[in-house]
Formats: structure tokens, C-alpha cells, sequence
């Protein structure tokens, strides 16, 4: 198991370094930078332009060198120092940026992912060994609304609800009051009392999803043979179902914690500019719009990252969980 994990753990250098580089040539592709962009808005609303100042930047950023030189500098400082470059766009560090986006991120996509389980899991269940009940057939309505309706949808409806019968607005993670203030039991609490909005609405797509992949797997699993010779030897209905084919039906939870994540944060960029979230997606946005290419290159590759991650911690699980797969690393 170890000379498994050490392996995975060495192909993830190899993987991490071209994924790298993809992200910084893509933010490359479109024409001009940063500075032109600058140069544009300027003559947009008419201003002088400081052609020694543009050039200082441009000296000082590495703009006027060849792109190699560029993502060499940057990766070297990211290595070296965990310098991820200067925001043009904030005048910021970009380390100082992901400080305060960042930590709303992980806690927003790994709360989203526990309540995607923790409601898929019993539902898709029941759905399976109750099929063709009441109870399966409004999970596969909820299912089937849950991936038709857009999350940004829903939270729309969601405020609209807030504002029309409660007076009160469900956007953003903090209170007014407890926006700026100092971390602190009351601030931990009001930002549980805002947290659950944005896990439901990004939650539903995810544990729809599940719901039906969890109900088709069991289903399946519970017509084949093995299934029937247990039952007819006498094995009690509830020890046989979590014992075999639940456990088998439980990869698809397991095999998605790779790309759940990734899904997440970029599935979380719409629903943040409805909801005022201070998460990382809108910081994205306006970075890619605004060709921040330190920003939007040190994002990229931090989500690209914890997806590797959250690669090889599925893979664990899916390894512990079936024999079949360490019947192959062995």
C-alpha cells in the first residue's frame, strides 16, 4: 500500500508542472495584458496615459520578456519564497488575496460535499430497496428537478423568499455587523447561520446526481446472483444489503471526491455573484476579465492542485473500499 501511495504521489509532480503550464499559456492566448488593458480603459475615458509609468510595470513584471521567462519567474518565486506574484488589477500581493478568499472556499466546497453525502446516501438507499414506492418516486422527482433547475436559479428564489417574507437578505456569509469585525464565537456562529444557504443551493445538483447514481448501482446490484443465493441460504435482508451490494454501490461516492471539488469551485462562480459570497469564484472572474494573469494563474493552479489531491485521496478510498482495485496494485 505504501509503494502505491508513493507512486501516486510522484506522478502528481509531473502532473501538477504541466497543468501549470497549460493555465499559464491559456491565460497568455488572448492579445495585449494586462497593461493594454489599462492603456484601453484610459483612452476610453479620455485620460493620459504615462507611457514611463506603463514601461516601469511592464520592467518590473516581466511583461516586455518572453512568456518562458515569465511563468519561470513565477514558479520559482512560487516554489521558493510561496510568492504567487503581485495582483495588478488589487495592487496586492496574490498571496494576501487568496488568504481572505481562499479558507470561505474550502469551507464552502467541503460543507457542500458532506451535505451532498449525508442527504444522497439515505435517500438513494431507500430509493433502492423501496422501488416503485412512494418515497422512490418523489426522490426521482427530486432528482430530476435538481438537475434541471440552474443553482444560480435557485438562489434567486431563495432571496427573493427572504426579502418578501421573512425582511431579510441571505446573501454574503456574515452579518452586517459581524462583516468586519474580529473572529470570535458570535462571528463563527453567524457565519453557521449564513453558511447553509449557499450549501443547499450548491448542494442540490450534486446530491440529485447521486441520488439517482447511488439508486441505478444498488438496483443493479441487488439482481444479481450473488445477491439471490445469499437470500436464499437465509441471510437477513438488512445485513445482506450492507453488507455486498451496498458497498459495491458506494463507488461512485468514493470515485467522485476528484472531480466534485474542481466542480464546486467553478460551479460556485454565478452562485457567488447572486449571493455576494466572498469566495474565490467572482475573484476568478474579474481576473480573467481583467488579464490579472498572477491572479488568475496562482487560482488555477491552486484548484488544479486540489484536484490531484482530492484525485489520489478517492483513488485510497476506492482501493479501501473494493478488493478489485487492490487485487490490481498487488
Amino acid at each position: 500500500m505504501l509503494s502505491y501511495v508513493g507512486r501516486r504521489v510522484l506522478l502528481m509532480i509531473p502532473t501538477v508542472f504541466v497543468i501549470s503550464v497549460v493555465a499559464f499559456a491559456i491565460i497568455q492566448l488572448p492579445p495585449g495584458d494586462y497593461l493594454t488593458t489599462i492603456v484601453s480603459q484610459l483612452q476610453a475615458q479620455g485620460d493620459q496615459i504615462d507611457q514611463a509609468q506603463l514601461e516601469a510595470l511592464s520592467k518590473r513584471y516581466g511583461l516586455d520578456q518572453p512568456i518562458y521567462v515569465q511563468y519561470l519567474k513565477w514558479m520559482g518565486a512560487i516554489i521558493m519564497d510561496l510568492d504567487f506574484g503581485q495582483s495588478f488589477a488589487w495592487n496586492k500581493p496574490v498571496t494576501d488575496l487568496l488568504a481572505e478568499r481562499l479558507p470561505f472556499t474550502v469551507i464552502l466546497a467541503v460543507s457542500t460535499l458532506l451535505f451532498t453525502w449525508v442527504v444522497a446516501f439515505p435517500i438513494g438507499v431507500y430509493s433502492a430497496v423501496r422501488q416503485y414506492s412512494v418515497g422512490d418516486y418523489l426522490a426521482t422527482t427530486f432528482g430530476f428537478l435538481g438537475l434541471a433547475i440552474p443553482n444560480f436559479l435557485i438562489a434567486l428564489v431563495l432571496m427573493y423568499i427572504g426579502m418578501t417574507y421573512f425582511n431579510q437578505s441571505v446573501g454574503g456569509l456574515f452579518s452586517e455587523e459581524f462583516q468586519d469585525a474580529a473572529w470570535n464565537l458570535g462571528k463563527v456562529l453567524d457565519l453557521l447561520a449564513h453558511l447553509w444557504v449557499p450549501i443547499v443551493v450548491l448542494g442540490t445538483a450534486g446530491t440529485a446526481g447521486l441520488i439517482r447514481v447511488l439508486r441505478a448501482n444498488l438496483l443493479d446490484e441487488l439482481h444479481k446472483p450473488y445477491v439471490i443465493a445469499a437470500r436464499a441460504r437465509g441471510l437477513p435482508e438488512r445485513r445482506l444489503t450492507v453488507k455486498y451490494p451496498l458497498r459495491t454501490a458506494l463507488i461512485p461516492f468514493v470515485s467522485t471526491v476528484g472531480w466534485v471539488l474542481p466542480g464546486l469551485f467553478s460551479g460556485e462562480v454565478i452562485v457567488s455573484q447572486v449571493l455576494n459570497l466572498p469566495t474565490t469564484g467572482p475573484l476568478l472572474l474579474d481576473a480573467l476579465k481583467s488579464q490579472d494573469m498572477y491572479l488568475a494563474g496562482s487560482i488555477i493552479l491552486i484548484v488544479s492542485v486540489l484536484t490531484v489531491i482530492g484525485t489520489l485521496i478517492s483513488d485510497l478510498l476506492l482501493a479501501w473500499l473494493d478488493p478489485r482495485v487492490r487485487l490490481g496494485y498487488r
